[in-house]
């Protein structure tokens, strides 16, 4: 089995955060196992663009009609520890609408869902590892966690290897939320390392009279490591 080197100490969350209300039902009362890759889990399924759909990387061009909100265009590469860009790459986001709402069962709160908005998109990196999706910016919402608890607004990145067991998830923020200082998933984070989880404006790569855009590089291992939601030690 190949080995690589750990990254740093504070550069992801930890899996229980007691000011995170679901953490302490879920966290691991023991130490993971961890299972060693065999041959299927390292030669199959295989991602290649004949997978994809034409607008499965621009989620403002899914539906009959538009959805509602502010049109972005959220960009960056995909890098490895030393800065080498990792092509061919699965990435795959979700997210709430422009109302902060979810097209999902679960979400019950009285933010409107939108016809014209699903909130899920994929794309492949290219060969210098970019990637890049059109969307609208996701709007907050209630979530029930602490007195009036709101979540910043965000995008879930879910980035594939090779196969479906290789997988990391991270989120995207956006600058200067004003929601950051009482959100303990964000602050979960080591504080070192929460800014790399907020993506940069971009004007240069704003489409004039279409759509904001703001960067967001994902780095998968060493000193600037992308924090993502459990420790990797794979």
């Amino acid at each position: 089995m190949p080995s690589y080197r750990s990254d740093p100490p504070g550069t992801h969350p930890p899996l229980l955060y007691p000011d995170y209300g679901s953490t302490p039902v879920r966290a691991p009362g023991v130490p993971p196992i961890l299972l060693p890759q065999q041959l299927t889990e390292i030669t199959g399924p295989l991602f290649g663009p004949g997978r994809l759909g034409a607008t499965d990387n621009d989620l403002t061009a899914q539906h009959a009609d538009e959805p509602l909100g502010q049109r972005i265009i959220v960009f960056g590469r995909l890098l490895d520890g030393d800065g080498h860009p990792i092509p061919d790459s699965l990435i795959e986001i979700w997210q709430a609408n422009a109302a902060g709402r979810y097209r999902h069962t679960g979400d019950r709160w009285p933010g409107p869902l939108d016809p014209n908005f699903t909130g899920v998109g994929r794309t492949l990196t290219d060969g210098q590892g970019r990637y890049r999706f059109t969307t609208v910016k996701p709007g907050a919402y209630p979530w029930r966690n602490h007195d009036n608890a709101w979540r910043p607004a965000h995008i879930h990145f879910s980035v594939f290897g090779r196969a479906f067991t290789q997988r990391l998830v991270t989120q995207m923020y956006f600058p200067d939320d004003p929601l950051f200082g009482q959100d303990p998933i964000f602050n979960s984070v080591p504080e070192a390392a929460r800014p790399r989880l907020i993506s940069r404006f971009s004007l240069e790569d704003t489409q004039p009279e279409w759509a904001l855009a703001f960067e967001f590089d994902i780095v998968l291992r060493g000193r600037h490591a992308t924090p993502f939601e459990e420790p990797h030690d794979d």
